[in-house]
Order: structure tokens, then C-alpha cells, then sequence
């Protein structure tokens, strides 16, 4: 076929996910992106062999599972008319990124359409096929749209004003595992009213929660409860804990607590950050400070960062890991 490249086997599967952020959001974003795919942003969307579930992030609109790219929306079209087989299914066909004039995009739809033998339905189809114009090429595949899931986890019963929101609560639990797989296991010392625990679990993520203050703790247990998850927390100052017989968690998440008319005195910090290290590999912290200098006498290292804005209001995130565990990633690549 004619400037066509048929991308599709079990060999080599290729996604493409639109993506998009808010200005205030948009390092958030790109560290993300960075952390899922190892790669950022190019022409509003990421390709990538990773098959990630594009509910996960709050900046991922879809995921299109391509399998044929060409120069042309016609070469596209003789490839959906010989391949595609709906079985009885409806169908539409929708532009998901690139291409900025509306136009073009409508005329790719139909140009593809048209060449589809079924029956189109353009409101509940039972099958949603995506067209996408990234690096001087058209894209296409069957097309799994986000279902923004932590969007109903702004409705808790109990929220905090210095809590963070959920979509940034969500991006961050992101950056802590940002591989899900069974066994892992996570934690948040300092969970507050469980924002982020919400969000880990909602991803099937095994997290556990601790807080010194039980007030808080009672905000968590009904905002887990609200949304049918379990009660996973439990009263601790995070400063006394200690890994349990398996080692140190793989992640732990550290939103160090925030006040309008205080400071986390530096001692209290310093104790907090070194906890965190002894109880998970990677560490994400948030802060509203620059504590490089305070991260460096925990033993933790930054590997890559981000700021999240909210008119003057300015939050650091810091992806990090411990010396040990610096130290057991060389000993595996000697190994390897």
C-alpha cells in the first residue's frame, strides 16, 4: 500500500495518548509524562510501546491503540476499508489530536468514515475508532477515551483547604509508581485526610496511610469510606516508623505538612525526610520550600522535579531516591 506503514502485531505495539495541561500545571505535567513514558510532549501527544491505562493520569486525554499510520487520511482509509471488521457493531471515527484546523479534522473523520463498511452512530457507538496527525503523519487505531475518575473524588466529606486537589494528588501518586504491578507496595507517612490514598487505591495500588494527628485520621477513614474503599491507616508519628519484615516499601509519598502561619521547623523536617527514606526506595515530596539542601543531609537525591502554581501560591515536587537504594541499583547493573 502506497506511503503506508502498518504498525500493528504483538512484536511491536505502539499507543498514542493525547495529552494536554493548564499553564500553572504544565511542569507537573511534562515531570509526569516524563515518569510514565520517558518521554515529553511532542505535537499534543506521546507514542509510546507502554500500554498505560489512560484513566491513570489527569493530563492524558485517551489512548489510541494504532495500528496503521500513513502520509495521507486516504491511505488510512484503504487500510480501515480491508481491515476493519465491526461485525455487526456500530462505529465512529473522531479526531483526537494534532491537525489544528477543524475543517481538516471533520474531512479526515469522513475521508476514513466513509470507507468503514458498518453502521456509523455518532453518540453511543459500540465501537470508537481514532485518527491523530503527530510527526508529519496520520495515526489510527481503536481509540479508549479517560474517564477522569478522580474528578468524583473532589466530593468528599471531609476536605482540607491545604490538602492537595486530586488531580495533582493523582499526577503525584503517578510519579511515585509510575509502573504498577503486583507486589508493589507504597506509602504515605503523613496522609492527612487521605487525598493521595484515594487516589492510589482507585488505581489498585497497595497503600498504606499514617498520621500523628487523629483528627485527621478520622477526615481519612470517612472520605476512604465515602468512596467504598478500605480503612488503611493508622496512628503514627512517621518519624518512629520502621520498614516491616519485607524491607522498605518500593514508594512512599511525603506532603509535608503546610501551614498559613507557620513554618515546619527544620529539626521536624530533617527527622521527617530521613524517615521517609528509610521507609521506601523512591520518595515524592511536596513542599512549599526549596529543601534541596535538607533532602541532601537525609540522604535522599533528587532525580527530577516540578512546580505546581496556583496564582502566587507555589508548590515543589521532588522525585527522589535514597543512597541505598542508589547504591542496590548499581550492584543489579554490575550484576546484569
Amino acid at each position: 500500500m502506497q506511503n503506508m506503514q502498518n504498525m500493528h502485531g504483538p512484536e511491536r505495539p505502539v499507543f498514542l495518548y493525547p495529552v494536554a495541561s493548564h499553564e500553572d500545571e504544565r511542569d507537573l505535567f511534562l515531570l509526569e509524562m516524563r515518569a510514565l513514558f520517558g518521554a515529553e510532549p511532542v505535537d499534543g501527544c506521546v507514542i509510546s510501546d507502554k500500554n498505560v491505562d489512560p484513566s491513570r493520569s489527569p493530563f492524558i486525554r485517551g489512548r489510541l491503540a494504532v495500528t496503521a499510520s500513513g502520509g495521507r487520511p486516504e491511505d488510512i482509509a484503504a487500510y480501515a476499508a480491508d481491515a476493519v471488521r465491526l461485525e455487526g457493531r456500530t462505529f465512529k471515527v473522531t479526531f483526537v489530536c494534532g491537525e489544528p484546523d477543524y475543517d481538516a479534522q471533520r474531512a479526515a473523520e469522513r475521508t476514513i468514515g466513509w470507507r468503514i463498511a458498518g453502521k456509523a452512530e455518532m453518540r453511543r457507538p459500540e465501537r470508537l475508532f481514532g485518527v491523530a496527525f503527530a510527526r508529519g503523519r496520520y495515526w489510527f487505531g481503536e481509540y479508549a477515551k479517560s474517564e477522569a475518575a478522580w474528578l468524583k473524588h473532589n466530593d468528599k466529606p471531609q476536605p482540607y483547604s491545604t490538602a492537595l486537589g486530586t488531580r495533582v494528588a493523582r499526577a503525584v501518586v503517578n510519579l511515585a509508581v509510575p509502573d504498577i504491578r503486583a507486589g508493589l507496595r507504597a506509602v504515605d507517612p503523613c496522609c492527612g485526610i487521605g487525598t493521595v490514598l484515594i487516589e492510589a487505591l482507585s488505581m489498585g495500588i497497595d497503600i498504606v496511610g499514617y498520621d500523628v494527628n487523629p483528627l485527621a485520621l478520622k477526615g481519612a477513614r470517612l472520605n476512604l469510606a465515602h468512596f467504598g474503599m478500605p480503612d488503611v491507616v493508622k496512628l503514627a508519628d512517621m518519624t518512629t516508623l520502621a520498614p516491616g519484615p519485607e524491607g522498605p516499601c518500593d514508594a512512599a509519598v511525603l506532603d509535608l505538612p503546610y501551614n498559613l502561619c507557620s513554618v515546619l521547623p527544620e529539626d521536624e523536617r530533617l527527622a521527617m525526610l530521613r524517615a521517609a527514606r528509610r521507609l521506601a526506595r523512591r520518595v515524592v515530596v511536596v513542599t512549599t520550600e526549596t529543601i534541596d539542601a535538607a533532602l541532601a543531609q537525609a540522604g535522599l537525591r533528587v532525580l527530577d522535579r516540578a512546580a505546581v502554581r496556583k496564582g502566587k501560591f507555589e508548590r515543589h515536587v521532588l522525585v527522589c531516591e535514597g543512597e541505598r537504594a542508589k547504591r542496590q541499583g548499581a550492584d543489579e547493573a554490575r550484576v546484569r
